[in-house]
């Protein structure tokens, strides 16, 4: 089973999310549980809580259908220890809010040595920082999400990925989101060689820990290392790219979201996920 979706808005309300991901024929969604752009946020009240466990129920939506996103403001890895307190302390608030949501998934960036520190220290940093998080919260596990490159960001390569997952003491609660976009960016060819580059996952992360997916296609060319969101079969992967990822059947059971720049065409790009999802199971 592949569920389908995209990161959908969560104005007026947690609440509202579910509601939007079914106007949109999404069996998965993304969302923020805060305003991503702020460090502080009101706490989550009762009513938005109880509201959005009804509006999953009602639309069919379970715990791994649904990962949710924390702040972009968030860097596990920052090189200075105040700041990455500040860091840890509101990621911590971003998994107690998914805890209270009955939610399973937390995407996150991994961080950034901001050209300061090392990619070592960096990286050691961060795990550092997730097993302190783990440590004060339960049943929500970590989701590193795989990056451009961009600038001093750090986790766009599968062995950087797979050093946290190494460094992390609860194996259990810690997994990766794999964006297209970011993949393509960073140097992973999905356009021409996409058993390479899943077999290199496979082989360096393992896709048991593949807890979710963003679909995007880049607007930056191959390797650029530009975080460049492009719509579905308009940018430099393409269609056939998405078509043969629909029939993978390594990849299952996971929320697979679109973060692609036309919102509007949102139901059209999962209409069309899902009728290559279709065409794979009855070929």
């Amino acid at each position: 089973m592949k569920y389908i979706g995209a990161h959908v808005s969560a104005a007026g309300g947690v609440e509202n999310a579910p509601i939007r991901a079914h106007e949109i024929g999404a069996t998965a969604f993304a969302f923020f549980t805060k305003n991503q752009r702020q460090w502080k946020a009101k706490p989550l009240t009762e009513q938005s809580i109880e509201q959005f466990k009804i509006n999953c129920d009602t639309y069919g939506y379970q715990p791994h259908q649904i990962l949710p996103h924390d702040s972009y403001l968030i860097n596990l890895g920052h090189p200075n220890p105040e700041k990455r307190q500040k860091s840890l302390d509101a990621f911590i608030d971003e998994l107690q809010r998914c805890e209270q949501l009955g939610l399973t998934l937390l995407n996150f960036h991994p961080g950034s040595h901001l050209r300061e520190i090392s990619e070592g220290q960096c990286l050691d940093y961060i795990a550092e920082s997730i097993n302190t998080a783990l440590d004060q919260t339960r049943g929500v596990t970590a989701v590193i999400e795989n990056t451009a490159g961009q600038g001093s960001n750090l986790g766009y390569k599968h062995e950087q990925l797979a050093y946290l997952i190494d460094k992390v003491e609860d194996k259990t609660r810690i997994g990766v989101c794999f964006d297209t976009c970011h993949a393509y960016a960073a140097g992973y060819d999905l356009k021409m060689d996409y058993q390479g580059v899943m077999n290199d996952f496979e082989q360096t992360i393992g896709f048991e820990y593949l807890k979710g997916m963003h679909l995007n296609d880049s607007k930056a060319v191959l390797g650029q290392r530009l975080d460049r969101h492009h719509s579905l079969g308009e940018g430099e992967i393409g269609w056939p790219f998405f078509q043969q990822l629909m029939s993978d059947p390594r990849i299952d059971n996971i929320p697979m979201t679109l973060e692609t720049i036309d919102m509007t065409i949102w139901p059209e790009e999962i209409k069309q996920l899902k009728k290559f999802l279709l065409q794979s199971t009855t070929s």
